[in-house]
């Protein structure tokens, strides 16, 4: 029997969960002081590396001064210096900042938002748009805009109706822009929901900047609200801070999590433009965004978050992050004549390659065994299914890559021989 109940865990069918007692750059160190390459950043949030020393200082400051306090009817500074840092670095026109303490809610967050923006101009919009393929969380409202599939449907008796658009395949971008178009032409849509250049969960599948700019552009033809899910793609993974910078467009809301901490605890924020703001502010108390956790704005994950921002600030993050892009590039090339792989990609510091197997897709049966053989080579990766795909720290070297891929490379035969 399991007293841990793990997520995404399947515990009549997976092995004992490794246990890991320390970490340090990009490397995990096992109980048994076997050391394991990160190369997914711990689920997407490690950036500079784990226990990076400027955030580490931070949160031992911190937690001497003030641990918690609420955040209704108080605040402290470094949740009033950090919101100010967000603004200034975000795309610019986000003018508020809503703090929660992950993925899952601030697009939640994100969602009521929206809703009750329309809801309180007086013109009530309740449809949200969203992209084929995409994952935004495990709570009902971020199900809901989620794909449907094995993810949610025990569910879905709870889970509301979205209007779905066709993924911008390469080659396919128009398909999604005249749907997206017609859908809004149909019945006003209150949001457009995505996650730029990139779908994560979805399988690695990366679309363009232009494409993602004409659905902003059509979002705003339209009246529609355009809410940019950065949770995954945001503080650098796709080579620039925020995946928008690369359409030059800023979303109406903004989400992001993971990296604001550099990965070191968690905490969320969902960024709005003043009219989103302007449409709850009122003396009438009706009108109030009702949404709060007991953690909104921990000081403490505050100061990490801080900590980040300043050695973005300071330090030639986006140079180490150009060169780890560039060693991701030539190391995915090298599959582009293997037979056993399909459709090697990449984006920013973002790799995937698709192994070739006769079930393809999430409960793809090669899973488990990737992984088990990954870790046998001192690799953490979790495939999606048959999608293989490496997302490591910033600080990852190119000895480090090499040992990832080489994992990689000898994974179909290792399937073959068992």
């Amino acid at each position: 029997r399991h007293t841990v109940w793990h997520p995404f865990t399947q515990h009549a069918l997976e092995p004992e969960p490794v246990r890991v007692s320390r970490a340090k750059g990009a490397w995990l160190e096992r109980h048994d002081n076997r050391r394991v390459l990160d190369a997914i950043s711990s689920w997407w949030v490690i950036t500079h590396g784990h226990r990076y020393a400027p955030i580490v200082e931070a949160v031992h400051t911190q937690i001497d001064r003030l641990d918690q306090v609420i955040f209704a009817g108080c605040t402290h500074e470094p949740a009033e210096r950090l919101a100010d840092k967000l603004i200034d670095v975000a795309p610019r026109g986000l003018a508020h900042v809503f703090f929660s303490d992950s993925g899952s809610t601030s697009v939640e967050v994100a969602l009521k938002m929206a809703l009750g923006y329309w809801r309180n101009i007086g013109t009530p919009r309740t449809r949200i748009a969203a992209l084929e393929h995409g994952y935004h969380g495990d709570t009902i409202g971020t199900m809901s805009a989620g794909a449907r599939g094995v993810f949610n449907a025990a569910y879905e008796p709870f889970l509301f109706d979205v209007v779905r658009i066709p993924f911008p395949h390469a080659g396919r971008e128009q398909i999604t822009l005249d749907a997206l178009d017609a859908a809004c032409r149909e019945e006003p849509i209150a949001a457009l929901i995505a996650e730029p250049l990139i779908a994560g969960a979805g399988g690695m599948l990366i679309y363009n900047a232009d494409t993602l700019a004409e659905m902003k552009r059509i979002c705003e033809r339209h009246g529609a609200l355009f809410i940019a899910d950065e949770v995954m793609t945001g503080w650098g993974r796709t080579g620039t801070v925020f995946a928008c910078n690369q359409a030059k467009i800023t979303p109406d809301i903004l989400c992001v999590a993971k990296g604001l901490t550099g990965g070191s605890l968690p905490l969320a924020a969902t960024l709005a433009t003043e009219r989103i703001f302007d449409a709850h502010y009122s003396g009438d108390r009706a009108r109030t965004f009702f949404h709060s956790s007991s953690f909104t704005a921990n000081p403490v994950c505050c100061a990490a978050a801080l900590a980040n921002l300043e050695v973005w600030e300071n330090e030639p993050v986006l140079k180490r992050i150009g060169a780890l892009a560039n060693l991701q590039a030539s190391q995915i090339a090298t599959f582009e004549s293997d037979e056993r792989f399909e459709n090697p990609r990449c984006l920013g510091t973002i790799t995937a390659i698709d192994l070739k197997v006769a079930d393809a897709g999430y409960l793809a049966s090669a899973a488990l065994a990737l992984r088990t053989h990954f870790l046998a080579h001192d690799v953490l990766l979790r495939p999606l299914g048959n999608t293989i795909y490496v997302m490591p720290p910033y600080c990852t070297t190119a000895g480090d890559l090499a040992l990832a891929y080489e994992a990689i490379r000898s994974a179909p035969d290792a399937l073959t021989q068992k």
